[in-house]
C-alpha cells in the first residue's frame, strides 16, 4: 500500500473539522486540528483557492460551494444507480442480455452499475470500466446529446483511435452517427470497443430535461442481427425512458418511442 501524502491527509482533516463547525477562523482551526499554525494557514490558502474553503468578512471560514457542485453530482449518479436498477433487471430479464448504466466522466463514460446475462457465450464488462464517448453505443449517446457547443469542441480536440474492427475514426461519419443516433433517439454500434460484439443504448433524463446517463444492452453479435435490433431497440428505449420519468423528465417525445 502507498503511504499517504500528508499534505492531502492534513488538508482533509481541515475540512472535517466543518463537519460539526459550520464557520471557523485560523486559531480555532489550528486549535482544533493540532496542526502548526504556518501549515493551516498554507493549506487553508491552497484550499480557498481552489473553492473548497470560503471566508466572510469576519475572517471566519467555511464550506465552499464546490462541495455543493459535489454533493449534487454524487446524490445524483447514487440516485440514478437506485431507480434504474430494477427497471434493469426487468429489461435484462425480458431480453436476456447483459444491460449497463453509464455516465459521462470528462471526456470519458464510466459504467456506474451492470447486470449480466445467463447466456453462458457472455460479454464481460465491469462497474467502473471506462470508455472514450466517440467508442460503443452507450458512449455515443452520451456524447449525442451533448450541448453543440461541448460536442464539437470535443470532436475538434479527440484523436480518434481505433479499438475494435467497428471503431468509427473518421471525424464526418462520427457527426453523421451523433446526428442520427439524437434524431433517432437512440445509437447501436457493432465491435467498437471489442470485436464481434454489439450493443444497443439510449439516454436517461434527468427532471430539467438534460441527459444524464446511457442505458445500454450488449452481448456478442451474433444475438444483434437485423431482424432483432428493432425489438432490442424498443425495449431499451422503453426502459431508458422509464428511468427518466422516475428521475422526474416529463417530456417523453425526446426520445422518441
Amino acid at each position: 500500500m502507498q503511504s499517504k501524502n500528508k499534505t492531502v491527509v492534513k488538508s482533509m482533516c481541515l475540512l472535517n473539522l466543518f463537519i460539526t463547525h459550520a464557520k471557523l477562523n485560523l486559531n480555532e482551526m489550528v486549535e482544533l486540528s493540532g496542526v502548526p499554525k504556518t501549515s493551516v494557514y498554507r493549506m487553508i490558502g491552497s484550499l480557498e483557492d481552489m473553492g473548497f474553503l470560503t471566508k466572510d468578512e469576519e475572517g471566519k471560514y467555511s464550506l465552499g460551494l464546490l462541495f455543493l457542485q459535489f454533493g449534487q453530482l454524487v446524490a445524483e449518479r447514487l440516485d440514478i444507480r437506485q431507480i434504474a436498477l430494477p427497471i434493469m433487471q426487468n429489461l435484462r430479464d425480458d431480453v436476456g442480455e447483459a444491460v449497463n448504466l453509464i455516465v459521462k466522466d470528462g471526456k470519458e463514460s464510466i459504467y456506474i452499475e451492470k447486470l449480466d446475462t445467463n447466456h453462458p457465450v457472455r460479454l464481460y464488462t465491469k462497474i467502473g470500466r471506462r470508455a472514450p464517448l466517440y467508442a460503443g453505443a452507450c458512449s455515443r449517446i452520451l456524447l449525442a446529446y451533448l450541448s453543440d457547443d461541448e460536442r464539437e469542441q470535443y470532436l475538434n480536440e479527440i484523436e480518434l483511435h481505433p479499438i475494435g474492427l467497428g471503431t468509427i475514426t473518421d471525424r464526418e461519419k462520427l457527426r453523421l452517427a451523433l446526428e442520427l443516433s439524437r434524431k433517432e433517439g437512440y445509437s447501436v454500434s457493432h465491435s467498437e470497443l471489442e470485436n464481434y460484439t454489439s450493443a444497443v443504448a439510449a439516454p436517461i433524463f434527468n427532471h430539467m430535461g438534460q441527459m444524464v446517463a446511457g442505458l445500454s444492452v450488449a452481448g456478442p453479435d451474433v444475438r444483434f442481427q437485423d431482424e432483432r435490433l428493432p425489438e432490442l431497440i424498443k425495449k431499451v428505449k422503453e426502459a431508458a425512458n422509464q428511468i427518466s420519468e422516475k428521475l422526474g423528465f416529463m417530456d417523453s417525445s425526446l426520445v422518441n418511442l
